[in-house]
């Protein structure tokens, strides 16, 4: 009974931070979004998802961008990723190589996601010649959260979540990953078409499954 309340202070830790990371960001989404007006305001549907992350104006990738508040979106990207550090590392239940798997899963998705705060997705590297550190943090981030969210699902026992929301996050994850797919063929033909909405089913899954986790963790029975 002496170890019980640091240890569930600790899972609620780590609950929360998970849950945390993906509102943070969504809200960041949100504010930025808002503030794209005039002329041709941001489309959640035709827009990349990074777009909000540039301020311009300019156009590249064949899109318009201007997002005044860029460094929220920016600093959303940034608090996602070291939230999700966080809410991994502080995860109870897991041993041996399980636990390896998932710490270096959510480091991976961390540091991608930082890599894209510090990057934003503006073009300069195609029109420069330049290595695409957008690029690599985006699929580090959406490839990793997605497979973590698998392995998070797989793993729900463990971790003290029902087995519906662990099933559940197994179905996020691969639609994730089936998304991504069809986000890469889509932005490769040049079609541009529904780029925003193709995009964000490859994303959201991930914030879905994390927030799906984290209340999951938070709420797990003591004993």
């Amino acid at each position: 009974m002496i170890d019980a309340q640091p240890a569930t202070t600790t899972r609620r830790a780590a609950g929360l931070a998970l849950a945390a990371a993906a509102a943070v960001f969504l809200l960041a989404e949100f504010v930025a979004a808002a503030a794209w007006t005039g002329e041709h305001p941001y489309s959640y549907t035709y827009h990349y998802i990074s777009d909000l992350g540039v301020r311009g104006p300019l156009v590249a990738l064949d899109q318009y961008m201007y997002s005044p508040l860029d460094w929220v979106f920016n600093s959303g990207f940034f608090l996602f990723g070291v939230l999700v550090i966080a809410g991994i590392a502080l995860l109870r239940g897991l041993h041996g190589w399980r636990r390896a798997a998932v710490l270096l899963l959510g480091v991976i998705v961390g540091v991608g996601s930082m890599v894209l705060a510090f990057f934003p997705g503006d073009g300069e590297a195609d029109r420069l010649g330049r290595f695409d550190f957008h690029g690599l943090g985006a699929m580090m981030a959406i490839v990793g959260g997605n497979i973590l969210i698998i392995v998070l699902g797989r793993m729900c026992g463990r971790l003290g979540a029902d087995r519906r929301t662990g099933r559940a996050m197994v179905v996020l994850g691969a639609f994730g990953l089936v998304s991504l797919v069809a986000f890469v063929t889509v932005a490769g033909s040049g079609a541009n078409v529904l780029i925003g909405l193709v995009e964000r089913c490859a994303v959201y899954p991930v914030f879905a499954g994390l927030i799906g986790a984290g209340v999951a963790i938070w709420r797990r029975p003591v004993g």
